[in-house]
């Protein structure tokens, strides 16, 4: 799928650092590094950096689903945190599992190497 990075990128995913590694109908891959700054107290990869990236994929999933001409907002996500990440990359891969005219529902895996990360399911809607 060809989509102008314009619609891909926003400003929010370029300052945290977020790569868009593959798009198809309804399934978004993003990648993310631990840097410095998305460290958290501890030195792990801070949990609103991963939510953050979960939403990112989850909305890019759905604008392939419905259309780039069409805009979608997240009205309810819940993620399940499965281990730290201490350093490296991430990647994400969001998939809609119901779009619906009103509604769509995703879901997103966390991954590092084989390790799941996290898990999440998200509902957005179209506006």
């Amino acid at each position: 799928m060809e989509i102008p990075a314009g619609l891909t990128q926003s400003a929010f995913s370029e300052l945290i650092g977020c790569r868009l590694q593959r798009l198809d109908i309804g399934i978004a891959e993003v990648a993310l590094t631990l840097t410095p700054p998305l460290r958290n107290r501890s030195g792990k990869l801070h949990g609103g950096a991963l939510f953050s990236l979960v939403d990112i994929a989850m909305g890019l999933a759905c604008s392939s689903s419905h259309g780039f001409d069409q805009q979608s907002a997240t009205i309810e996500c819940k993620i399940n945190y499965m281990r730290a990440v201490s350093d490296g990359d991430v990647v994400c891969v969001a998939k809609v599992i119901h779009p619906g005219r009103r509604t769509l529902v995703v879901e997103a895996d966390v991954m590092q190497g084989d390790k799941l990360v996290a898990k999440a399911q998200g509902t957005f809607a179209v506006l």
